[in-house]
């Protein structure tokens, strides 16, 4: 028989171990929790992240940010911690491959100034579809590493300070559709293998990149292609036909292109916008421009185009803007005397135009009808780069 003091004592020691277990178990769970907290910040630990790929992720924004030098709008400064869809231009999406999970789908860091440069790092992001870096001041050559981008559908690296050759590793993304690499500092030859991918939009224009247009330019599928500003040289084959069913506006300004616009330009069929200005073109306009019902902006100026400006260009029933200024054209068929009458933004300046204002002199007009252009006797070959009589010096610049 237990006694009532020896009961108490017992009841008192086990009050005692309760109160200290529970103490044990509260220090446990604070301890825990801090070492949480402390720990919250640190990209070793995978718990922190929802999954792998986040967690490779935020390996490769910590690394560009870390040669970011100047970001003077502050896009990257919450760019800290795990939660790598909570920074400043980077979205993220479910996954195409497992919609349970969240992936960095896109960056958008467009008219942030930044300075940097790309790491190889970012091949990490291995989900991203869309990839805009516009108006910034990024520079160096592109990792290969962005070959690892295999979902990429978006790139946009205009108005930067990359550099080098074209960047082939772009010619290896299966699904990219839009391709922007405009006012740049890259050079040397476009390659043949830009026009063999399924690009929708292509922007090369304000580079240095030389040489003659590829022979396979026909066999693109964009329905934008952007050349201006690039010492290519060459003429413009009839192969541009191939174009027809996709190609929508066509810019090739200050390109140094030179011979006869083929006939063949008149079965673009979908085509919106011509712009061929700043170049040194020869010869009458080709009567098929007429058959170009949806062109909207149709601008010749500042070559050596001769001849008539026929009434049926004119008259294209979407025509909004025609400009074939500084060029040696000596009639105006119907309409075409006085487009602003259809609604029409036009410019006919320094022609040879006798009853018009800001003409070229006589002795101008004249000269450039002592050597009259026949087109036949310009052969373009395939791939633009067939030789061409020499035009009579004008000065048209």
């Amino acid at each position: 028989m237990v006694s009532s003091s020896s009961s108490s004592s017992m009841t008192t020691t086990a009050l005692t171990l309760l109160v200290l277990l529970l103490s044990l178990c509260y220090l446990s769970d604070k301890l825990l929790a801090g070492s949480d907290a402390s720990n919250s910040t640190t990209p070793n630990h995978l718990h922190h992240f929802m999954n792998q790929r986040l967690h490779q992720a935020y390996f490769a924004l910590q690394a560009w940010k870390h040669v970011i030098y100047y970001d003077p709008k502050n896009f990257t400064s919450n760019w800290i911690g795990p939660f790598v869809c909570d920074y400043t231009g980077v979205y993220c999406a479910n996954s195409p491959s497992d919609p349970s999970i969240q992936v960095v789908a896109g960056i958008d860091l467009n008219h942030a100034g930044i300075t940097g440069f790309l790491p190889d790092d970012l091949g990490l992001l291995s989900d991203l579809a869309l990839l805009h870096l516009n108006s910034n001041q990024f520079y160096g050559f592109l990792p290969s590493s962005l070959a690892n981008l295999t979902l990429l559908f978006e790139l946009d690296l205009s108005n930067n300070r990359f550099e080098g050759r074209f960047p082939s590793v772009v010619l290896s993304l299966p699904f990219l559709k839009f391709l922007d690499l405009r006012f740049n500092e890259f050079e040397g030859p476009l390659p043949p293998e830009l026009f063999n991918r399924d690009l929708d939009a292509i922007f090369v224009n304000n580079n240095r990149f030389t040489s003659v247009l590829p022979s396979n330019l026909g066999g693109s599928k964009a329905s934008v292609v952007v050349f201006a500003n690039n010492n290519l040289g060459g003429c413009l084959s009839p192969s541009i036909s191939k174009l027809a069913n996709s190609l929508e506006e066509l810019l090739l300004i200050n390109t140094n292109l030179s011979g006869c616009l083929p006939p063949e330009i008149g079965l673009l069929y979908k085509l919106r916008v011509l712009d061929v200005s700043f170049n040194q073109f020869v010869g009458p306009i080709p009567h098929s421009v007429a058959d170009l019902f949806q062109l909207e902006q149709l601008n010749l100026a500042h070559n050596n185009f001769s001849g008539t400006v026929p009434a049926d260009i004119c008259a294209l029933p979407k025509l909004a803007n025609f400009t074939f200024s500084y060029n040696f054209f000596c009639e105006e068929e119907g309409l075409c005397w006085n487009l602003t009458s259809k609604g029409i933004a036009s410019d006919d300046r320094q022609n040879c135009l006798p009853e018009k204002p800001f003409q070229r002199t006589k002795e101008e007009c004249d000269a450039d009808l002592e050597h009259p252009v026949e087109c036949l006797d310009y052969h373009c070959s395939i791939g633009g780069g067939g030789q061409s009589p020499s035009p009579a010096p004008s000065g048209h610049y």
